[in-house]
């Protein structure tokens, strides 16, 4: 970027600090975005001083409005997008137990394993094929179909609804990783351009974290030494984001279509070896397991009681079966 974008960029973030500081009040996230907004507008100076007149964008008002309306906690990852650093301090508050003590271990810490977002999109694959390749045969079952019409629209739905799932699982986290792609280059100029007033960013959040204010800015000049641990820590306690957890959208696209199909089989299988309408028994009867089933990893995976995730879980599939067989049966006794 030119000087020109650098400098409105900066006091851009100056002007966003400052709409959240007045949100937060008289808090310590209050104080540390004041300072923030003050870091930014000297960053602004390094790019062009003096500074020349300067008003917010549209775009940075409206999301000052998005902040006063709503509160930073639920437009987190829109601000992050905007160059607005510090947000850790919602997401990753510091205990007065958990006070990091040295630079690795503010390195290792909240890191994430990539392969967290593949298991999230294996179980929301399997979870959405069951449901909705059992909703479409129930549909056409409704409208009285015969097995081979139930077959073929099964098979349909599961072919569509995997490549659809794929597709838009890589688009979702291929956007995703491109963003904060670029806010991890953005920091690591940022660390070559002006370590020191990244050491003092990072100082400010963590004695808005709790840490004191003599241990905070010892900390960050000691990660400030080792560049790639800085940009680590920078990106972290800045944006919120692990730099090694950012995920692999082909890996994503290719566990949903893979569990998808999985899940879309399960109420396709009886229709492949039975008949109307033992077939459509046997299809609810193992779509209802399925349902159950995952619902009971679910809750295992968020600690959460099993045998209510479970039940949720097929109580959900259920009324959601019982309402589209109806709408197949009117169309198909009244409509068609």
């Amino acid at each position: 970027m030119s000087d020109k974008e650098n400098w409105k960029d900066e006091l851009q973030s100056a002007f966003l600090y400052r709409t959240l500081a007045e949100v937060e009040k008289n808090t310590p996230q209050s104080r540390l975005f004041k300072q923030l907004a003050q870091e930014a507008e000297s960053q602004a100076r390094i790019w062009i001083d003096p500074l020349p007149p300067w008003t917010p964008s549209l775009r940075a008002k409206w999301v000052a409005s998005l902040i006063r309306f709503f509160g930073p906690r639920p437009i987190l990852s829109l601000l992050a997008a905007y160059k607005v650093r510090g947000l850790s301090i919602y997401t990753h508050p510091l205990s007065a137990h958990l006070k990091p003590e040295s630079a690795d271990e503010i390195g290792s810490r909240h890191r994430h394993h990539p392969s967290s977002g593949n298991l999230r999109a294996s179980i929301f694959g399997i979870n959405d094929g069951i449901i909705s390749n059992t909703l479409l045969i129930l549909g056409f079952a409704g409208a009285s179909m015969q097995n081979h019409e139930l077959l073929l629209a099964g098979t349909a739905g599961l072919l569509a609804g995997a490549f659809s799932m794929a597709a838009g699982e890589y688009i979702s986290v291929r956007s995703q990783k491109e963003l904060l792609e670029s806010q991890i280059a953005m920091e690591r100029d940022e660390l070559q351009k002006y370590p020191s007033e990244e050491a003092a960013e990072l100082a400010m959040i963590y004695t808005a974290k709790g840490m004191e204010p003599h241990d905070a800015e010892k900390l960050a000049q000691r990660l400030i030494q080792n560049p790639e641990l800085a940009l680590e820590t920078l990106a972290k306690e800045e944006i919120g984001i692990d730099p090694r957890s950012l995920g692999s959208a082909t890996q994503a696209s290719l566990f949903s279509f893979i569990f998808f199909s999985i899940g879309a089989f399960i109420p396709l299988l009886p229709l492949l070896v039975s008949k109307f309408p033992f077939s459509l028994f046997l299809s609810l009867l193992l779509s209802s397991l399925g349902l159950f089933l995952t619902g009971a990893f679910t809750a295992f995976l968020t600690g959460r009681n099993l045998w209510y995730g479970a039940f949720r879980m097929l109580f959900i599939g259920i009324l959601a079966g019982f309402s589209i067989y109806g709408v197949g049966w009117v169309f198909g006794h009244h409509v068609i």
